[in-house]
Formats: structure tokens, C-alpha cells, sequence
């Protein structure tokens, strides 16, 4: 019931919908690729829709499966463009030049919803757009390297209006039977064991001016992006805040109601939110008192109908059964 990292970071529904697109194209139904994900085919005609990582990840998993393309990675990411990451991207367009555009979209992680930690830096006579970080699922590691750095060359190309080649792509991992398709797709050398993830490119391609520069829009859509960018991080704290309530109080805070009066919002806000993020007050609150569980469980001699109090439960027996519910266990097996 602990909340994975992925699991608290939000991102919108882009590279989700593109993946169903692309899937649907080769024949795949949108409700294979959503499959365990939480996401309805609805969902994603909705702009305001959010979702984190984990379901993301899930999507992507799915499409990786179904497709018959090893290089799946590399194909959604050449379909990544700029304006796939809303005012995010219109913002970058506006830029002043190609280095200060990917600069402001490092600086905004969460808008771009990469996986990655992204640096751009000069190394040597070339300058490299690096990928490094990742910390998800394992198993979709090149994948998602695939994904980022194919999505980032196309952006790269959108900002520009050409099709500009990098000098070379660095990967980190070990040449995959389908290494010919990095050339073929991205147009450029690739060096497998490099030690990093990176497109290399020549340092003057920084300078370049941008076609759609506008100060006056860039600067309006910085304003936009601060602002969404807050939206994200107020509505991922919004579950932190009322995991702590939880955490110090679980008798006072067993409902909604109390919970919202102590954070000076509204039921309904907090009901609303919640939905967003794909989550409820009952998930919150049964993920916190399966956490004091484990920890009174396996940490003291406190009997089992103490811990169902101390969880705020009136019935030692709907303790009994949530926990089972919860680990698939009875309280008093996790103690064996």
C-alpha cells in the first residue's frame, strides 16, 4: 500500500493518447493498451485530465507488448511534437533562440513529463542534450531512453522548422537487435556502451533564432506555465497534506469531512481533486493505516485489538478483515 515514486508524480494524458493512437493504427484496441491502467478511452478527450507516472507506465508496458516494432520507442517519440506539451510548447516556440527554448523545458520536468533528468551542457566541441535518472520500471529503461531522446530530436526539429540532424546519438546500454533502426529513424551515427544517454549537436545550433520568436508571447506563456506547473504540485501535495493529517490523527481524520475542515477547504474541492489525481479519500486512508499496521505489527507486542483503535476502527474484526483485504494476510501472519 506504500505509494511508489512513480505513483506521485502527475503528468497529463499526451504521451498516453499517443500511444493508443499509434496502437489502434496497427490494430491494437484502445482497451488493451489501457488495460490495468485506470484510464478510460473517455479519459482521453479530456484536457484537464491528469494521471501519474505508474498508469502511465502501464500504457506503456501494454504498447510495448502488443506492438510487432522492437523500436516502438523511437516511433513515438519521432510522433512527440512540440505541440503535444500544450503551453509548455507553444511557449518554447515563442523562444528567443533554440538554446534558451530547451533550457526553459528542462527547467519545467513536470510540464514535459519526461522520466529523466535532463542537462544540457557543452562537452568537448560539441554540446549534449543529455537523459540520465531514471529510476522506473526497469524493464522499460530503453524504451523510455528510446522514447525521450527521439521525442526530444523531434522537438529539436519543430522549434527549428527543419529537419536538423544531431552529430551523433550516445546510449548507454548494450547495442539491441534493432540498433538499425536508431540510424535509420533518428539520422544520425549511434555509439552503443557510451557510458551515457545524449544527442550530440554542433554548439552554434544553440544560437540559432527561432521562426515563431515573440517576446511578448514567450513571456505570457512563462506566466501560463508557472501556473500550471503550481496546479501540478498543489494537487500532488494536496494527497501529502492529507496523508499527514491522517498519519498524526486517524480517530479525528477517519472522514472526509474532518480532513477537509483542517486544510480549510471544502468536501467537494477535496472530493474533486482527488478524482483528478485518480485517487480518494478512502485510498489515502486505507494506504495510511496499512502502513501503521505493518509497523505496529512487526515492531511491538501491541495486541491486535489495541492496533485496530489506535487505526480507528470500533471493530477489531473490520480491522481483520481490511488487512486481509490490503496484504492478503491476517494481522497475526505477518507476526509468524
Amino acid at each position: 500500500m506504500s505509494v511508489l515514486p512513480e505513483e506521485r508524480v502527475l503528468t497529463t494524458l499526451h504521451t498516453v493518447a499517443l500511444a493508443v493512437q499509434v496502437l489502434q493504427r496497427m490494430g491494437v484496441a484502445a482497451e488493451r493498451v489501457l488495460e490495468g491502467s485506470g484510464i478510460q478511452a473517455g479519459d482521453l478527450d479530456s484536457p484537464t485530465r491528469l494521471v501519474n507516472h505508474a498508469q502511465e507506465l502501464r500504457v506503456l508496458s501494454n504498447a510495448l507488448a502488443a506492438s510487432a516494432d522492437p523500436a516502438l520507442g523511437l516511433l513515438l517519440g519521432k510522433r512527440m511534437h512540440v505541440s503535444a506539451y500544450g503551453m509548455l510548447g507553444y511557449t518554447l516556440l515563442a523562444s528567443r533562440n533554440l538554446g534558451d527554448a530547451l533550457r526553459l523545458a528542462i527547467a519545467h520536468p513536470a510540464l514535459l513529463g519526461t522520466y529523466f533528468q535532463l542537462d544540457l551542457r557543452p562537452v568537448g566541441d560539441e554540446v549534449r542534450l543529455s537523459a540520465g535518472g531514471y529510476r522506473y520500471d526497469p524493464a522499460l529503461s530503453r524504451f523510455n531512453t528510446e522514447l525521450c531522446l527521439a521525442s526530444l530530436l523531434t522537438v529539436v526539429q519543430d522549434l527549428l522548422g527543419e529537419s536538423v540532424r544531431p552529430r551523433r546519438l550516445l546510449l548507454a546500454y548494450r547495442a539491441p537487435a534493432h540498433a538499425a533502426s536508431y540510424g535509420e529513424r533518428l539520422g544520425c551515427p549511434v555509439e552503443f556502451d557510451a557510458g551515457c544517454n545524449a544527442l550530440c549537436f554542433n554548439p552554434a545550433l544553440l544560437e540559432r533564432p527561432l521562426p515563431l520568436a515573440d517576446p511578448v508571447s514567450h513571456q505570457h506563456g512563462l506566466q501560463q506555465c508557472m501556473q500550471l506547473e503550481a496546479q501540478l504540485h498543489n494537487r500532488h501535495d494536496l494527497r501529502d497534506l492529507i496523508r499527514q493529517q491522517l498519519s498524526g490523527d486517524l480517530i479525528e481524520c477517519s472522514s472526509l469531512e474532518r480532513v477537509a475542515t483542517r486544510l480549510h477547504r471544502s468536501e467537494r474541492t477535496v472530493r474533486r481533486h482527488l478524482q483528478q489525481l485518480n485517487t480518494s479519500f478512502q485510498h489515502l486512508l486505507d494506504e495510511v493505516r496499512y502502513d501503521k499496521a505493518r509497523q505496529l505489527l512487526l515492531n511491538t507486542d501491541m495486541p491486535i485489538y489495541l492496533i485496530a483503535e489506535q487505526l480507528g476502527y470500533s471493530e477489531t474484526a473490520s480491522f481483520r478483515h481490511a488487512f486481509q483485504r490490503w496484504s492478503g494476510l491476517a494481522p497475526s501472519e505477518l507476526r509468524r
